[in-house]
């Protein structure tokens, strides 16, 4: 007997019922970045590794998948190289292609390679699943969309304001309740400055970032474990755990910042992002919140991150800015800022509050019922003009019997039936059947598009 067949852990198969939840998702996070002037690209699922390593820190690293040389991979391996058993090693002779982490980076390579075709500040969004090698979860997964929008070119601030108020109206739109939590790289480099372990930042932010998951006495012992100070330790609590109104919390990081540059600049823009904010007209709510360090380390000003309130689960959206991330890439001085909406996370939530309006899932809103040849010719002509008017509508493609078509109408939640046999054909007519009230009328072809049209 033949083995069951499976997918790989962290992947999911989509019903149609799912996939039409997705497209509402995708759909209309597209609809709002079309309304903020954003335009759409593609780039390919896979990478050159030499692409792809070195942007994520070493933990983003070891998250990647890396692609199979094909042909002769042995070639120019030596015994005693293949006897150490360096898996990293071996990997870089194996491998010269990987799967996309992210958006973001491929994103910087495709605005190198296309630098001369394109008009700048450029703003562009994209929707395009990604891969990393994490231990699946809840809301975690290997494989998963993200739906980017980054706008390069421009050092505006003003750029961070629309993208937050993109947040805000895709959230708004969607019905979930979030708080959109923002900080900043310069904030989180001056902290490091003034408690004397500038040269830590890296550690430090990727610590400080796990405060949600693993909690304050976990980043103190790994903050710790990378050799930073107890006296440094015991100066970044109260600051890590600063609380009140944004502008509170903004007056106490002047003073306490004051001793530091770099972080006066980014108490400054965050000042400046969330002022703007303030007269905007925001649904949600929008917090400073200094815990937020986004693990990535190419962000180095403003940083972003969501948080739905009526679900227990991850981050739903997140993002920064970004200034040197081209230069790796042989193109300095670009500056971008960016988001990135996570759709599965959003899908399960939308799931879980139930969201989901009814147009959004609802598939064929017609059936014509086959009773036989002369009957679905009749059928055919009325759904050719139903289709023209824009009702998605199908005819049963075999004259089975009545129960049979009728289970399938119920299935696939079709709302509406429309039954011809003889005795309609004679009349030039259809039995339209609500399959939800069981009402049933006569009704010609022109008058059943209008009901369905209602």
């Amino acid at each position: 007997m033949a083995a069951k067949p499976s997918i790989p852990k962290g992947t999911r198969d989509f019903s149609p019922v799912e996939m039409a939840k997705r497209n509402y998702i995708f759909n209309t996070i597209r609809e709002v970045y079309h309304l903020y002037g954003f335009q759409q690209i593609e780039t390919p699922s896979m990478e050159m590794l030499s692409t792809l390593m070195g942007k994520y820190g070493e933990e983003g690293d070891k998250l990647l998948f890396k692609i199979q040389n094909s042909g002769d991979y042995f070639s120019g391996i030596t015994d005693e190289e293949l006897l150490g058993r360096n898996a990293v090693k071996l990997a870089s002779k194996f491998c010269e292609k990987g799967l996309r982490y992210d958006l973001t980076v491929p994103f910087a390579r495709y605005v190198v390679m296309h630098r001369d075709e394109i008009t700048f500040p450029f703003k562009r969004y994209q929707i395009q699943p990604v891969w990393r090698a994490d231990r699946p979860q809840k809301g975690r997964y290997r494989e998963f969309y993200q739906c980017d929008a980054d706008v390069v070119g421009s050092d505006s601030l003003l750029n961070e304001v629309e993208l937050m108020q993109i947040v805000d109206t895709v959230f708004t739109r969607f019905g979930i309740r979030v708080c959109i939590k923002i900080n900043n790289r310069k904030i989180l480099t001056g902290i490091a400055e003034i408690i004397g372990e500038a040269d830590k930042i890296v550690d430090i932010t990727v610590a400080i970032d796990k405060l949600d998951k693993i909690g304050l006495d976990n980043v103190n012992a790994e903050l710790k474990e990378k050799g930073i100070s107890d006296e440094a330790i015991a100066k970044l609590q109260p600051i890590i755990l600063l609380s009140g109104t944004n502008a509170e919390k903004l007056a106490t990081l002047k003073n306490v910042l004051a001793g530091s540059e770099t972080g006066i600049k980014g108490v400054e823009e965050s000042e400046f992002i969330l002022n703007t904010l303030a007269v905007m007209g925001l649904k949600n709510e929008i917090e400073l919140d200094l815990t937020l360090a986004r693990g990535l380390n190419y962000y180095t000003g403003a940083i972003f991150e969501v948080k739905a309130l009526d679900v227990q689960i991850g981050s739903i959206t997140g993002g920064g800015r970004y200034d040197n991330l081209t230069g790796v890439f042989g193109m300095a001085g670009v500056s971008g800022v960016g988001i990135s909406f996570g759709a599965d996370r959003i899908f399960d939530v939308l799931n879980q509050l139930e969201l989901y309006p009814k147009e959004a899932v609802n598939g064929t809103q017609l059936l014509f019922v086959n009773f036989g040849e002369k009957e679905a010719a009749f059928s055919m002509e009325i759904l050719a003009k139903a289709r023209l008017a824009g009702i998605r509508a199908e005819i049963f493609p075999d004259a089975a019997k009545m129960k049979k078509q009728m289970s399938y109408a119920n299935a696939k939640n079709i709302p509406f039936v429309a039954i011809v046999g003889e005795n309609e054909m004679n009349e030039g007519k259809a039995m339209l059947k609500n399959m939800e009230t069981g009402e049933q009328s006569l009704v010609s072809g022109e008058e059943l598009i209008k009901a369905l049209l209602k």
